[in-house]
């Protein structure tokens, strides 16, 4: 059978691995040759067809993704993480270990997605507080979600929140403003409502 995936030079991988059709995986970045940085990933990895994965990535145990992900550079993922069909990491992105994001989900540069969180389908993650501003390049700032955190479907979050430990954003929401730890924030621009310990039903 004809092989349709790629694996660029200096690309680092443990057995077992299973890589889908049309998968290219330690992708040089701009201006950089290939190999040019080293690609690690952990043993147990799923690559599902037509994902992308550039240089530079350091990739931990257990790591899957849906069809059509694109990951770029320079990014540190922990173990256990998953990325859903059609969702885009850009670069200097950290994942840490249990991370869930689901399909459709958009996490710029500099982002930060601490231990056990979880990001519904179609959130937005936005790191330019003034798009095409002067020095905007210089000053892009991803938001940051805190450990067990969970962002509803469909929510979008402005560039350098900070959403906290625990806390669950209502899908639909747009978070202009930092969440504290535990708190349930809703809506647009996005409120505190409650805490997760007063739903019954909730279980983090």
């Amino acid at each position: 059978m004809e092989q349709t995936w790629r694996i660029y030079p200096n690309v680092i991988y443990l057995d077992p691995i299973s890589i889908g059709d049309f998968v290219l995986v330690g992708v040089p970045p701009r201006n950089a040759e290939p190999g040019e940085f080293v690609t690690q990933i952990g043993k147990n990895a799923v690559i599902r067809s037509h994902g992308v994965i550039y240089a530079g990535n350091k990739i931990g145990d257990n790591f899957q993704t849906g069809h059509g992900v694109m990951i770029r550079e320079l990014n540190e993922i922990g173990n256990d993480v998953s990325i859903g069909t059609h969702s885009i990491i850009e670069h200097h992105v950290f994942l840490g270990n249990g991370v869930r994001i689901h399909s459709n989900v958009f996490i710029p540069e500099y982002s930060r997605v601490e231990d056990g969180a979880w990001i519904g389908p179609n959130v937005v993650f936005t790191n330019a507080r003034y798009p095409l501003s002067a020095g905007v390049k210089q000053n892009l700032k991803g938001p940051s979600i805190m450990a067990g955190a969970k962002i509803g479907a469909n929510s979008t979050l402005l560039p350098g929140v900070r959403i906290g430990v625990g806390a669950l954003i209502g899908a639909g929401s747009v978070v202009t403003k930092d969440v504290t730890d535990y708190a349930v924030f809703v809506g647009n621009p996005a409120r505190f409502v409650r805490y997760v310990t007063s739903i019954e039903e909730y279980s983090e």
